[in-house]
């Protein structure tokens, strides 16, 4: 009996995992069918070559043989760091950090926007006790609201695609 049910498990585990093959994320950079020509960054440089950089990884990691749509990256970013929170006597307890974020991608040979899209994100953090600790908590906070961005982007891009 024993023999008996450790077959069926097996079996129906082995049914489970053939059933998942043709699995494909919705969302994948694969499909994306575009390339960058040219950039140019207004705002926070820093920011806005971060945000570049990853674009550029994506588009560059998708199939080489496939015929991809030549455009033009336009991104803007800025920063603004705001404190929140001041007890009695002025001194800051907690920061509000902003993250205005305008990308545009236009067809490189005819001109046409292709996406359009614009992003204010927040989030706040503590001060702490030493000023490396609360400077490296603004950084860790930066680079989440940066990766909320592209991720935000990835799937309007994605949607673009899913479109055609």
């Amino acid at each position: 009996m024993k023999n008996f049910n450790y077959l069926l498990i097996s079996f129906i585990l082995i049914i489970s995992l053939n059933a998942c093959s043709g699995y494909k994320p919705i969302f994948s950079s694969s499909n994306l069918e575009f390339e960058i020509v040219k950039h140019t960054i207004s705002g926070n440089k820093k920011l806005g070559n971060n945000i570049y950089s990853k674009l550029y990884r994506l588009f560059k990691s998708t199939d080489t043989n496939s015929e991809k749509k030549a455009i033009n990256i336009e991104i803007d970013a800025n920063k603004e760091k705001n404190s929140t929170v001041k007890n009695s006597a002025g001194k800051i307890l907690e920061y509000k950090i902003n993250l205005n974020t305008n990308i545009i991608f236009v067809d490189y040979l005819s001109g046409n926007i292709i996406l359009k899209y614009s992003t204010n994100l927040s989030t706040s953090y503590k001060v702490q006790d030493q000023y490396s600790k609360t400077k490296s908590l603004e950084n860790k906070n930066m680079e989440d609201l940066i990766n909320r961005t592209y991720q935000d982007l990835l799937i309007k891009i994605s949607e673009i695609n899913i479109s055609k």
